[in-house]
């Protein structure tokens, strides 16, 4: 009953409150964003998989530039990722405007996060099985390694919220989520800027 019915309703009553209070916050970082980014606009979105894998936009602050090389290439994300973005990203200020895609029934507050569309392909069916829930701005696997840990476990971690998706889980998963912001830890994988792409096999 509580993933079925009660959990949107709870998330749509929390995020609506919230974006009331914070979105003075969220313009002057849309505005520093801005700046940092060298025009490069403050908001990124990009087609993400969602519940049953409907394909929906996420939004996220953009924590870097549009520099290319001679070539034209997009330079690696550590060249491109800026001071100000790297701040936002450790904060997980840069989620934030996911907060619309929970309002809208994209997302939910707790969930396995949504990846990219060129993995759909590449899951195993047990895999496949993070998109019974909708994805999520935090979720179990974020508590328990996040960026550090492989792929493989985070998707061991996703399948398991899908089985055991409770009130109380929640709860410790906002609690653990919080810890780690203020710690800010677990950000990237090691001799990554972000996380290294899943191939089907990580």
């Amino acid at each position: 009953m509580y993933k079925n019915f009660f959990k949107r309703i709870i998330d749509f009553t929390i995020v609506f409150i919230a974006l009331l209070i914070i979105w003075p916050i969220l313009l002057l970082i849309t505005i520093w964003l801005h700046f940092a980014n060298k025009g490069a606009g403050a908001f990124f979105t990009q087609e993400r998989p969602g519940k049953d894998g409907k394909i929906f936009k996420v939004i996220k602050f953009k924590t870097m530039t549009d520099e290319r090389d001679e070539n034209g290439k997009l330079l690696p994300d550590a060249q491109r990722l800026t001071k100000v973005g790297r701040f936002v990203r450790s904060t997980s200020i840069d989620e934030l405007p996911q907060l619309i895609n929970v309002l809208k029934g994209d997302m939910a507050l707790i969930g396995p996060r949504p990846l990219l569309v060129q993995y759909l392909p590449l899951y195993s069916k047990e895999q496949a099985r993070r998109h019974e829930v909708r994805p999520g701005i935090t979720g179990w696997a974020q508590c328990n390694g996040r960026n550090a840990i492989s792929w493989q476990k985070k998707f061991e971690l996703d399948v398991w919220y899908v089985d055991n998706c409770t009130l109380l889980t929640d709860i410790k998963i906002i609690w653990i989520t919080i810890m780690k912001v203020i710690k800010r830890a677990d950000i990237s994988q090691e001799g990554q800027a972000t996380m290294k792409a899943f191939n089907g096999n990580n």
